[in-house]
């Protein structure tokens, strides 16, 4: 059935707008402690959505203030403010004397779908060369940030850290200089296990183990439930990183696909496990790098049932469940472990310090082994920087943190997802991701992700190449776009610059 636009367009926008704001009002009257977003945030999502449906279109004018506000039932500084984001991003302007108007059309990007392919042997991991590229871009203040996830510099507690991290220190200089317990901070324990008990994780006080960043969570994991050789079940696409560790230690992969809005189906993993020899699973259930899938939870209670069968450990890439943008944090596949195999694994990297490279797991019944091989590594993680999370936890600045930073990224999401319509070529689909700070682009096939990295790199532009995310030759027209900075002039040239590069490479094909 095709929906048919009544002549009169005023009477269609009319329609439309009742409509939506019967949906607004509604959202409106919940109480602010179950929405994630600001009111004025609701306000630019109405308008947007008039925008994208066509309800308003090019040089169209806006509701006035003052009218938005009677129909909305908000603040007219409330609307002023929605008005005031979305001029900054480009799609309204102001005109003096006259109001607001659309200022250019707004397409948005189809979804992307992982397509299924079939399923391959155990493979050897080779891509350490062009994942080693990729990573010289992390720390680099001199080129655009879109190829490594973190928040960026405004969005971070600094001034709070700043003061705790000297606070604790002057108050216990010895404890901070010293070498910290092997397990971790004592402290930093007990808080990290009352959050995983808040979040429905069966923890004890002693569970938890401090790492350095996840990575060494991830490895500590695998050292402990693998011999060089074993075959580890990973979903695919999957963190470059995670295959960089799994060449280093000698194990191969199996891959099964990720969808974008699911995950990993238990029917590929129930067929997987019949047909090959697996020693551990490594999965990203929340917002899984780079395509963001979120599993539910009825499925992550389904996998660890099956695994368990099996007695297959299962490795949890954690690190990106607090940025969820629902009213509800989902769920992990640890909290329906009942036998100690899923090894959880998560940092504090993506939320409040990058730089202190604090990260934490849930061993299980391996925790003994892991802690075996972190005294022959590292021995221990940074005293300061442990002190100076677990007062910032005891203080219970977490929460607040978290509300701020997921309503920014959110925002910055939606407008990169905007900004990606109007300059990228048509057959781009990009993912619409529930929570994280990356988008997975799905460019036109012609297109060669690995080429348009090289080329965006002379460019100072940072993104990372859909090959990586693979063992296998998939992806190869495929791009990570990390969303964790803030918009800015600089991020919109960035955007605009990688737009007209793929569809320059685009028509070169076509002349060819």
């Amino acid at each position: 059935m095709v929906a048919v636009k009544p002549k009169n367009c005023n009477q269609y926008r009319y329609r439309f707008y009742n409509i939506h704001t019967e949906q607004i009002e509604k959202s409106m009257k919940t109480p602010h402690s179950e929405i994630d977003t600001y009111r004025y945030q609701e306000v630019e999502k109405h308008i947007m959505t008039m925008v994208t449906s066509g309800a308003l279109g090019l040089d169209d004018k806006l509701p006035s203030l003052r009218s938005l506000s009677n129909n909305l039932n908000v603040s007219i500084s409330t609307v002023n403010q929605a008005y005031i984001e979305l001029e900054h991003k480009g799609v309204i302007e102001s005109r003096p004397r006259s109001g607001f108007f659309v200022r250019q059309e707004s397409r948005r990007l189809p979804r992307t779908k992982t397509s299924p392919t079939p399923m391959e042997g155990p493979r050897p991991v080779t891509r350490s060369g062009l994942i080693q590229t990729v990573l010289e871009a992390v720390g680099r203040a001199d080129s655009v940030p879109l190829g490594v996830v973190a928040p960026g510099e405004s969005l971070l507690p600094l001034k709070e850290m700043a003061r705790i991290t000297a606070s604790v220190i002057k108050s216990d200089p010895w404890r901070a200089l010293r070498y910290a317990p092997i397990p971790g901070d004592p402290e930093l324990i007990r808080q990290i296990a009352f959050r995983s008990m808040e979040h429905g994780i069966p923890t004890n006080l002693d569970d938890p183990l401090i790492t350095a960043g996840c990575m060494e969570a991830l490895y500590l994991s695998l050292r402990s439930v693998c011999r060089r050789g074993d075959t580890v079940l990973i979903q695919s696409p999957t963190y470059y990183c995670f295959l960089q560790l799994l060449e280093t230690l000698g194990l191969r992969a199996i891959e099964v696909p990720s969808d974008p809005e699911t995950g990993v189906s238990p029917n590929e993993l129930k067929r997987a496990l019949q047909t090959f020899d697996i020693s551990a699973c490594v999965l990203a259930p929340n917002f899984n790098n780079p395509d963001s899938s979120l599993t539910p939870d009825e499925t992550k209670k389904e996998i660890v049932t099956m695994l368990a069968r099996h007695d297959i450990p299962l490795i949890e890439d954690d690190v990106s469940t607090d940025l969820h943008f629902g009213n509800k944090r989902p769920g992990t596949y640890k909290q329906f472990d009942t036998k100690g195999l899923v090894l959880l694994c998560s940092s504090f990297s993506k939320t409040i310090a990058p730089g202190f490279r604090v990260g934490w797991m849930l061993p299980g019944r391996f925790r003994q082994k892991v802690l075996e091989i972190k005294a022959t590594t590292n021995v221990s993680t940074s005293s300061p920087a442990q002190m100076a999370i677990s007062e910032y936890l005891r203080q219970g600045r977490m929460e607040r943190h978290l509300k701020k930073l997921r309503g920014a990224l959110e925002k910055q999401m939606d407008t990169m997802q905007l900004h990606l319509g109007r300059h990228f070529p048509e057959g781009t689909k990009v993912t619409h991701p529930r929570g994280g700070a990356i988008l997975w682009l799905e460019l036109p096939k012609n297109i060669d992700s690995v080429e348009l990295f090289f080329q965006a790199r002379a460019k100072s532009i940072g993104i990372v190449p859909g090959a990586i995310f693979s063992t296998q030759d998939k992806f190869t027209n495929y791009i990570r776009i990390s969303c964790g900075f803030p918009w800015s002039e600089q991020i919109h040239k960035g955007i605009r610059t990688l737009g007209e590069m793929a569809s320059n490479m685009t028509k070169n094909e076509h002349m060819a």
